[in-house]
């Protein structure tokens, strides 16, 4: 199967998880890559940033397809962005895993739904992006059984590489029972305030740590980015000029040559 499914994970909230999903869906979009978006968190919020409606009660949405009520080729929906679609969410998906207890096979339903349908040769995309819970939760569960790989964003704060570490043991958990072939594809550091010494110091700590992981793009902490997605536009679109914007297109290119050094290691 081609397609590469890669999860953007982080199991805290507010470190520019659904910022990072939105812009690296818009920056390779704009690179002529199809896209599709699968929103697993509850919240809806990289439905939203899309400038799609995350109320309940909608019967096209990722909750659907996980009941068994939809597939998800009835439940993908154009975004008004070229090459990029989405499978959106809701509030109602956080009641599937008490509906999904007695389920033992409940961790691969992902895997199974979607790749059902790549292997489908009419469905085409170049890269499927799942927007993870900020919670290690059976959704997150799910994300990472059906991943090939992942990109972790850390923000430059304190206590950063201390959940980082917990994340990279329940991955070591899932390559042993679930998904042998799972990887770490990248680390991207977010909200990075140069005027901060802390930041500095995280960044230096992350790359001493986790060594060529690490993406050289850093991205810094900006006000269009957290504005853009009240507008239902990726920042790349709502302010092409500001740093945020920068930064990544930046990422998308790093993110892009990844796969040229993929290539050539084969």
């Amino acid at each position: 199967m081609k397609e590469k499914i890669i999860s953007v994970i982080n199991q805290k909230g507010g470190v520019g998880k659904t910022t990072t999903v939105i812009n690296l869906a818009a920056g390779l979009s704009l690179n002529g890559k199809k896209i599709l978006v699968i929103d697993l968190d509850p919240q809806g919020n990289a439905t939203t940033g899309l400038g799609l409606s995350n109320v309940a009660d909608t019967s096209k949405s990722i909750y659907e397809v996980l009941n068994g009520k939809e597939e998800i080729k009835s439940s993908i929906q154009k975004t008004n962005f070229q090459n990029l679609d989405i499978v959106t969410s809701n509030v109602d998906l956080s009641g599937l895993e008490v509906e999904t207890a007695d389920d033992e096979n409940r961790a691969y339903l992902l895997k199974t739904k979607l790749t059902a349908y790549l292997n489908n040769s009419s469905h085409s995309y170049d890269y499927v992006l799942i927007d993870c819970p900020p919670s290690l939760s059976l959704l997150t569960v799910m994300a990472l059984v059906a991943s090939d790989s992942l990109v972790v964003p850390l923000q430059t704060e304190f206590f950063a590489l201390e959940g980082i570490t917990q994340l990279i043991k329940t991955i070591d958990r899932i390559k042993v029972g679930l998904n042998p072939n799972l990887s770490v594809r990248g680390i991207l550091l977010t909200m990075y305030d140069k005027r901060n010494r802390l930041s500095a110091q995280v960044e230096t700590d992350a790359r001493d740590y986790f060594k060529e992981k690490v993406y050289q793009t850093v991205v810094p902490r900006n006000v269009r980015l957290s504005e853009a997605p009240s507008h239902g536009v990726p920042v790349l679109i709502y302010d092409k000029q500001c740093p945020g914007s920068k930064s990544y297109i930046k990422f998308t290119e790093e993110f892009l040559a990844q796969e040229s050094s993929y290539v050539t290691a084969a």
